[in-house]
């Protein structure tokens, strides 16, 4: 398919949508000519297929196809009354998916809405990855405030490394920090935390939260005291995990979160150069 045909086929796409009451419409009589339907049984064919597929998907027919009538003039400033159909973006990904692809406006059609659904696609893995790298950072910071708060309760950074190693021991369901490493075959000199999913990530940083608190409040001091205070956090997280139906120490690993975060910010330097790019034009 030649660029300008693509070119023009995407304008005229993008220029016949409207908006009513906040919702993004398209009439079926223009998307009949930008699809390269002549007539328009033929295309209600087409939008017929689309309702059924819609039904099956499970939404209301009626959301997405909207029947209304329209003037259109017939010469000499006659006009006269026509039917027509107000279409959501979903529906015209519906209509395209069972028209026929032979068609070049049926296969660009096709083609634009498989880019669109994976742009969502990366802009939901993106947003995961973010969550995941703001949640280690978080837990980070968490532990660093624990490891302050309990240093001028008796505990150095030994007795730090062991606290948290109990904790682990806990949380995990009876694996120490060395097995569950070897478990998820990750580097013993690298943290467990770099490898753990989001949602282990974010218990763990709630059972030292819960440990600062209850160190603080319950003016607890030395390694005894607070060991046995973090494992009981772990504990409980760890408990209120299961009741969900989630066993921390059988999730998967996740892509090291240091790679994730040189990615990202990888991918925002580009951003921000083609930004300043544009802006110069």
């Amino acid at each position: 398919m030649k660029k300008e045909l693509i070119a023009e086929l995407f304008r005229r796409f993008e220029d016949a949508c409207y908006s009513y009451r906040e919702i993004e419409c398209w009439s079926a009589r223009d998307l009949q000519d930008i699809f390269g339907y002549s007539e328009w049984r033929n295309f209600i064919n087409v939008i017929d297929k689309a309702k059924i597929a819609c039904e099956k998907s499970g939404e209301n027919i009626n959301d997405h196809f909207v029947d209304f009538n329209r003037m259109i003039e017939v010469g000499k400033g006659a006009e006269r009354q026509i039917d027509d159909i107000a279409l959501t973006r979903y529906s015209c990904y519906l209509i395209v998916q069972n028209g026929n692809s032979l068609k070049p406006e049926i296969a660009f059609a096709q083609t634009y809405f498989a880019v669109q659904t994976r742009k969502q696609e990366i802009i939901e893995k993106r947003l995961l990855e973010i969550d995941r790298v703001i949640a280690r950072d978080k837990l980070s910071k968490s532990e660093n405030k624990l490891s302050g708060i309990i240093y001028e309760r008796g505990v150095d950074e030994r007795g730090f490394s062991l606290i948290r190693s109990k904790g682990d021991y806990a949380l995990f369901g009876g694996y120490t920090t060395h097995e569950m490493k070897d478990k998820l075959d990750i580097p013993q000199s690298r943290p467990l935390a770099d490898f753990l999913p989001t949602l282990t990530i974010k218990a763990k940083d709630f059972a030292t939260e819960l440990t600062s608190h209850n160190v603080t409040d319950k003016d607890l001091q030395g390694e005894h005291a607070i060991t046995g205070e973090h494992v009981e956090n772990n504990k409980a997280v760890r408990k209120m995990l299961i009741e969900r139906g989630v066993h921390p120490e059988t999730l998967p690993p996740s892509e090291d979160v240091k790679k994730v975060k040189s990615r990202l910010l990888s991918e925002e330097k580009k951003i921000l150069k083609q930004l300043k790019t544009k802006g110069k034009k």
